[in-house]
């Protein structure tokens, strides 16, 4: 009989820190080896290079992915102004620079008015969404041109937190669907020095929050207790 893998069988909605340079399924795997059971998932995908709130649903549980998919998310992080990048974040090397010096607290404070509300939002060309069966990012690697249609999102909040030039810190609060990494690219066309996502966070999901959430290796020490 082992104690815990019934117990995650039963069910279990786990509020995990997601590390960084893990992607979301390395976060999957991980717990599938340690509680030794197949029915593991996650609702909403977090990129490599963000960290933060990954809720991972176990067993019966497994059930509710698409309700807590659907909640609303809360981000923070940084943009970097001055430059362009291909994947919008860092992981591909930033281009297109332009001078960033002159842009004023008042001039970021007004870009970020032009996405308040419900707005259209063309997804990046290097994501997991899937075109002619085949995920966009590999089409965009190959050197493939990748058309998306804008889909509707819609932002709540989107504050300046800090400004150190080029860097620019927020806090987002968001939609479903919503790719923070689009939003850092437009932002920077607003201000006409372009902009690419430096950091990433996302801190809630509806009411479930990043101050509650266990890092992997708390989970781990959790499962080694649940055993013993």
């Amino acid at each position: 009989m082992n104690k815990a893998r019934d117990f995650f069988e039963e069910g279990q909605v786990l509020l995990i820190d997601k590390p960084l340079r893990w992607t979301s399924f390395d976060v999957i795997r991980k717990i599938r080896n340690l509680i030794r059971i197949k029915k593991v998932g996650h609702a909403g995908t977090l990129d490599p290079l963000a960290t933060g709130l990954l809720i991972v649903c176990t067993g019966k549980f497994t059930k509710r992915i698409n309700e807590f998919m659907a909640q609303e998310k809360e981000y923070t992080g940084s943009f970097t102004l001055g430059s362009t990048t291909p994947t919008y974040d860092l992981e591909s090397e930033p281009g297109n620079f332009k001078p960033f010096e002159l842009i004023t607290e008042e001039e970021l404070k007004t870009a970020t008015e032009k996405f308040i509300g419900d707005i259209q939002q063309v997804p990046p060309a290097h994501s997991a969404i899937k075109m002619d069966g085949k995920r966009v990012y590999e089409l965009a690697r190959q050197g493939k041109e990748v058309k998306l249609e804008p889909r509707k999102i819609s932002i709540r909040e989107f504050v300046i937190t800090k400004i150190e030039l080029p860097l620019v810190y927020f806090r987002v609060v968001c939609s479903t669907g919503t790719y923070i990494r689009s939003l850092a690219h437009d932002f920077g066309e607003v201000l006409e020095c372009g902009a690419h996502l430096s950091s990433l966070c996302r801190t809630r999901i509806g009411e479930s929050r990043l101050d509650r959430a266990l890092t992997m290796e708390a989970f781990e020490e959790k499962v080694k207790q649940l055993q013993s």
